[in-house]
Formats: structure tokens, sequence, C-alpha cells
């Protein structure tokens, strides 16, 4: 619906929409994750490593949309409560690779769980066909304006 006091070139603006959306599409999830005694931060970094996989601070900080600094703060603080831990890179022993513990694997599963039901309810007036129609154009958004690495 319009908002009369935007304009039409923000109704219309790619970039506002794909903001917007994800504010609305994000708010109510992030209230849950918030009541479960997490921040948004935290939360994404324990749903990345919820699966058993292991991450450079460079690769969470790609994948959570933070700033390297910040994960490293974020991940301060959910090794120091027993989340995640840092152990040398198999390739490069100066780069740490975090993963989950059992106790972030546990907190994160519910969250886990909870998030594709919220995407559920979000995307069932779309369709199975145009659901996945719109998280492939998404995708290939994403990888258009990700920069190259070699």
């Amino acid at each position: 619906m319009k908002n009369p006091e935007r304009s039409p070139f923000i109704d219309d603006y790619f970039a506002y929409l794909l903001a917007r959306a994800s504010a609305l599409v994000s708010h109510e999830f992030h209230e849950e994750v918030q009541a479960a005694g997490l921040a948004v931060s935290e939360w994404r970094i324990l749903a990345t490593l919820s699966d058993g996989r292991a991450c450079t601070i460079s690769e969470l900080a790609d994948i959570v949309l933070a700033k390297q600094p910040t994960v490293t703060k974020v991940v301060d603080r959910l090794e120091n409560a027993g989340l995640v831990v840092r152990q040398p890179g198999t390739v490069d022993r100066r780069q740490s690779l975090v993963s989950g513990t059992p106790a972030g694997r546990r907190l994160a599963a519910p969250l886990v769980a909870s998030a594709k039901a919220h995407e559920e309810r979000l995307l069932q007036h779309f369709g199975t066909a145009e659901s996945a129609q719109l998280k492939a154009t998404l995708r290939a958004l994403i990888d258009e304006l990700s920069p190259r690495r070699s």
C-alpha cells in the first residue's frame, strides 16, 4: 500500500524496497531472539555455526552482515559464555576457526526451528514456486553484487 507521506521515488526505489522488506520480515523474529536472551548478532553467529561448521572471523563477518571487529567482540562474548570455541586454522594457523559448542548448538536449535516456521508463515501466501523464485532471485542478486574472492 502506498503511503502519501513517501515520494513515488522511494516507493519504487529498489534498495529502499529491499531494506524495508528486510526490516519488516526481521522485526518479529528479532523480538523472539532478544526474548531468548541473545543479541541479533549473537543469534546470527550461533545459527551459522549450528550445523557443525567452523568459520573464520572474516567468513562470519560476511555471513552475519557485520564488521570484523564487531564479530570478534561478539565471538569473545559467546566464547566466554561457553557457546563457541576457537581453534587454530588448519591451513593458516594465524587464523582461528570458530565453531559452536554443544551448549551453543542446543541454544540455537529451537531458534533455528522457530526461524524456519517464521519464514514459512511469511511466505505461505506466495506459494512454493513463487517463494523458490523469490529466493533464487535474491541469491542471484547477492552473487552478482558480492565481491569476488580469488
